[in-house]
């Protein structure tokens, strides 16, 4: 019985060290083929071989029916795919290698899970420990990744370990870190931090969105909540700015300039979050409260627009067209005199932006740096049409009158509300009539 003579044997004498190829101390041949033809013949030691893998001791012992001689040596022969052929020469040279020199042989994430693979075909529970410990501790990049979870899931319950970075986390984790991050999106840290600040928003729109996943946060009244608290205090420090900016009768300085960008760009930011938890309105009431003071303030034909400014005037058309368009839809409920305002303070606004903001997109100049969703301008004059529309018929032909004698009559283009208006006012005589003779009243067209 080869088992028991190599046990007795280190009884009775004591080992001379082995090296892996060694064939003058060489007493079996590890055969290794591949359907490719491959035959490469590794020499090996059968205590060595034994003693690291389960399954070379069965292959050694009385469990297999036949022993092959090969080269007067005891030979095992191994199938395997040639893209795993290294990784079984790299197995049987680490069963050679010092327990404490094992951290630095796996020569990377691929290396290793090969070598994993076929450490659990060949049952060595030692390499697989080796394995695993490395593969768990690592960095893995996007690719390696893939791989791992495609490989990690059909080698049993040993190898769980590796994926415990990818596990689900626990809902109360989500939460704490989504307060953290919907804090410091909608502070106002020093400027060092504002990348991070930026990374922040980004993140918790992609917790928010649905896409081939599930949101990883529901949009419950918690969730409501707190968002809403944040929100309050970032709209309480825009309110504050835009105070003192607005009694300031000398020119902006260029710090609050950048401040108010910021904050801007945060309400714009806030518009994507909000509109995906679906409360809206207190940022339109927050908006429609400081319009009259950010258009005076922001105002595209203030003399000699620049980079901040243009970038400023960009933010405001972003932030307005999503308010704007929470009241137009009717997601956000307003009484009629405040839509009246609303298409009263920012329809000359965006008359004179857009042209502004083309003008500095179009200049070549790299300064502005502008990035302009393409949708924005058509999204904006539907908007308005829509907007129009919801007011009361003379509201309507005020308006109507004086975008037709504007030098900026072709955006936003308010042709469709026109065309209805014309509709309705021709029309409007007998359908209250019929009104009239339905209800036994009377009515004034």
């Amino acid at each position: 019985m080869i088992l028991a003579h190599f046990a007795a044997k280190e009884v009775t004498e004591p080992m001379t060290p082995c090296y892996f190829g060694d064939r003058s101390s060489s007493d079996t041949v590890v055969r290794l083929r591949t359907s490719d033809g491959r035959d490469d013949w590794l020499y090996c030691h059968s205590h060595i071989l034994i003693e690291k893998s389960t399954y070379f001791a069965d292959r050694l012992s009385e469990k297999w029916p036949t022993c092959q001689i090969l080269d007067s040596r005891n030979c095992v022969e191994v199938y395997c795919q040639e893209s795993d052929f290294d990784s079984h020469v790299n197995i049987l040279r680490l069963f050679y290698a010092k327990e404490n020199s094992r951290d630095d042989i796996w020569h990377g994430v691929r290396n290793a899970l090969g070598i994993l693979r076929v450490a659990v075909e060949l049952e060595c529970s030692q390499i697989v420990t080796a394995c695993v410990n490395y593969l768990e501790a690592v960095p893995w990049e996007e690719t390696e990744e893939e791989e791992i979870l495609k490989a990690i899931p059909g080698m049993g319950s040993q190898v769980l370990p590796i994926l415990s970075r990818l596990e689900p986390v626990n809902p109360l984790a989500i939460m704490r870190i989504f307060r953290a991050a919907i804090q410091l999106a909608t502070s106002s840290p020093p400027q060092d931090m504002n990348d991070l600040k930026t990374s922040a928003q980004e993140q918790l729109e992609y917790m928010l969105t649905e896409d081939d996943d599930e949101p990883l946060l529901k949009a419950d009244d918690e969730i409501r909540s707190e968002v809403k608290q944040c929100m309050s205090r970032l709209f309480a420090r825009f309110n504050s700015l835009l105070e003192s900016l607005f009694c300031e009768s000398s020119e902006l300085a260029s710090e609050a300039l950048h401040i108010l960008q910021s904050y801007l760009s945060d309400l714009s930011w806030a518009c994507q979050i909000l509109t995906k938890l679906e409360i809206m309105r207190d940022l339109v009431i927050c908006w429609m409260d400081a319009s009259d003071k950010v258009v005076k303030i922001v105002h595209p034909s203030n003399p000699e627009p620049n980079g901040e400014t243009i970038k400023m005037t960009l933010k405001t058309v972003e932030v307005t067209s999503k308010v704007l368009e929470s009241i137009a839809y009717g997601n956000v409920i307003l009484p009629a005199s405040k839509r009246l305002h609303a298409v009263k303070v920012w329809l000359p606004f965006v008359r004179v932006a857009k042209p502004a903001i083309d003008s500095a997109t179009s200049s070549g100049d790299d300064t502005f740096e502008l990035k302009v969703d393409g949708e924005l301008w058509q999204s904006l004059e539907p908007t308005f049409v829509s907007l129009v529309l919801t007011l009361p018929s003379g509201d309507q032909a005020e308006i109507l009158t004086e975008w037709l004698g504007n030098n900026y009559i072709r955006y936003p283009d308010l042709t469709e509300a026109f065309d209805v208006w014309c509709y309705r006012s021709k029309v409007a005589k007998r359908r209250l009539t019929i009104l009239d003779g339905n209800h036994g009243g009377s009515s004034t067209p």
